[in-house]
Parts: structure tokens; C-alpha cells; sequence
């Protein structure tokens, strides 16, 4: 029985999460497991990526192979370098928080609350004049 780890996926159509998980190469994505050792949620900022890394050094040891993507997010946790007894990645550097906007008021606006339009208002044409040309002209011909 050929066996590996790969990601199975949760959650709804357009925000997917995943767990990775050690199965039969036969069952379908979705389907049965053997073992749950780790999750990844690619939609939120840093992705979350958690990974057991006791039992990944274990079914790597008894042959288990991962796939593409599980590969690479092994490779991000330092897992695979471990295994392999490669030098560890850089640590994932988490973004920081950015700093709340500061408010109106902070900055030192003042609002002097006039109720004013801050734009003119365009002057409506003239429509009379159009008319009475047009009458004009009629009242010559005839």
C-alpha cells in the first residue's frame, strides 16, 4: 500500500482551508485518512500553517511520500530539511500590524460644521430665448 501525505480540503466554495493529512494513495482527495497531522489556511494574512512535526518525521521515515503542494509547505515549516538533514530555512516572518489611521480630529482638523455647499451650483440655461426665435421666424413666413 503506497501511502501519502497530501491536503484535503474544507471549508465553502470560495474560501477553502485544508488539512494535511496521511492517507492511501488510492482514496480520493476528500475522502478517508489514516492520520490528521497538520492544517493549512492559504485565505488569511500571514497564511496559518500548522504542522505536527513528530509525526511528519515519522510517516516520512516509513516511507510516506508527500505531494507538490504539501512538499512545499513542508519545506516552509523546516520539516523536510530536518528529515533530509539539510541546513533549516529562515525563520516565516510574521507581517505586522498596521497601524490604525489616525483620526480627523488627531490630526487636527476642525470642523467648523457651516452646512454650506462647498461647490456652486451651475446656472440653469435660458430656455425662452430658444422658443420665441423659433416662433419668430414662423410668424415671418406665413
Amino acid at each position: 500500500m503506497a501511502v501519502k501525505i497530501k491536503l484535503k480540503r474544507l471549508g465553502k466554495i470560495r474560501s477553502p482551508h485544508y488539512r494535511i493529512v496521511v492517507a492511501d494513495s488510492r482514496t480520493r482527495r476528500d475522502g478517508r485518512a489514516i492520520e490528521e497531522i497538520g492544517k493549512y489556511h492559504p485565505t488569511y494574512n500571514p497564511s496559518v500553517i500548522e504542522v505536527d512535526g513528530d509525526r511528519v518525521a515519522y510517516w516520512l521515515s516509513v516511507g510516506a511520500q508527500p505531494t507538490e503542494p504539501v512538499l512545499a509547505i513542508l519545506k516552509k515549516t523546516g520539516d523536510w530539511q530536518k528529515f533530509k538533514g539539510e541546513p533549516a530555512p529562515a525563520p516565516l516572518l510574521q507581517q505586522p500590524e498596521k497601524a490604525a489611521r489616525p483620526s480627523f480630529e488627531a490630526i487636527g482638523g476642525e470642523d467648523e460644521g457651516k452646512g454650506e455647499a462647498i461647490t456652486q451650483k451651475k446656472k440653469a440655461e435660458k430656455k425662452d430665448e430658444a422658443p420665441a426665435e423659433s416662433s419668430s421666424s414662423a410668424s415671418t413666413e406665413a
